[in-house]
């Protein structure tokens, strides 16, 4: 089982040398998501050697360009390519309305079918699941309605520890019960519990996006427990006026949204283009929060080793 993130852009609205605006590619578990689709991202995910038909699933947070102008390049490409499977895009209602008149006039007539699905920005809510993952998205606190996604592993079968079923006399019959956390009646008459023959259930991953928000405690508790959460920090703290006014955040006001959600590492990422280098970022985060990173293009995040 795979869980890994890879950041296709880091910066913010202006592209910069070493930085492209927002885009991500999740793959959970075999399962191929692209969060944001800033200009270029097609190209990034060249760059990074991503087969991006394999991707199902599209979720866009927010109609500022900067988190969605490449969408359109990227259906041309794959029309062109030959794409058959379906493709779905999450995002605001008003997305479909953009999207589509783009492709009309130029006369792209796509090869598969395009799906998009209206985010009600006011509250939690599951918008995609299937039998291995869930994701959630949630509002955030900018200038125009937004949404942060939370991408969630669901409960998992318990293995059978091998050990135990020579030990146990089990029968194949007997796994499905005992990986369900069933107890289960051996031949003999005597009742097997599920404790004693399955191995310690591994630990469900989560990856939470957060990308342009003014600090807001609600967005901590929507991500709470969170494995890995990607926050936005364009400004950093000596720029703390600017992020406010501006309805985004700085390192500081990323590292409380983390310790308040109590997630286990904090990747902050969306860097205005006056900051040159990471410095700055890195130096910050290294003293707000313990198990933090300042994201870069190109970086892949390994849930399974956080």
């Amino acid at each position: 089982m795979n869980f890994s993130v890879t950041i296709l852009g880091s910066g913010a609205a202006l592209p910069a040398k070493n930085r492209m605006p927002s885009a991500q590619y999740i793959n959970c578990n075999n399962r191929h998501f692209l969060i944001d689709c800033a200009e270029g991202t097609q190209l990034q995910l060249r760059k990074y050697k991503i087969n991006f038909q394999k991707i199902s699933h599209i979720f866009i947070s927010h109609l500022h360009g900067d988190h969605y102008f490449g969408l359109v390049g990227l259906l041309s490409t794959m029309n062109l390519l030959g794409r058959e499977k379906e493709l779905t895009i999450y995002g605001p209602e008003e997305l479909e309305a953009l999207i589509n008149p783009m492709l009309n006039y130029g006369g792209s007539r796509l090869s598969f079918n395009l799906v998009f699905v209206a985010i009600n920005m006011k509250g939690k809510q599951t918008i995609y699941e299937d039998d291995v993952v869930e994701v959630f998205s949630f509002p955030l606190l900018h200038k125009i309605p937004t949404a942060g996604f939370l991408i969630q592993e669901k409960t998992k079968p318990l293995k059978i520890n091998p050990a135990m079923i020579e030990a146990f006399n089990l029968k194949i019959e007997h796994f499905k019960d005992l990986q369900k956390g069933k107890d289960v009646i051996l031949d003999s008459g005597e009742v097997c519990s599920f404790e004693k023959v399955t191995l310690k259930p591994t630990e469900l991953l989560s990856y939470a996006y957060c990308s342009d928000t003014k600090k807001s405690i609600k967005v901590a508790e929507a991500v709470s427990g969170a494995t890995v959460l990607y926050h936005e920090a364009t400004f950093v703290s000596k720029d703390q006026k600017r992020a406010t006014t501006t309805f985004h955040s700085s390192t500081k006001d990323a590292a409380e949204i983390g310790q308040k959600a109590k997630v286990k590492k904090l990747v902050v990422g969306h860097i205005s283009s006056r900051y040159k280098t990471n410095n700055q970022h890195q130096e910050e985060m290294a003293r707000f929060f313990t198990n933090s990173a300042v994201a870069e293009d190109g970086m892949c995040i390994d849930l399974t080793k956080v």
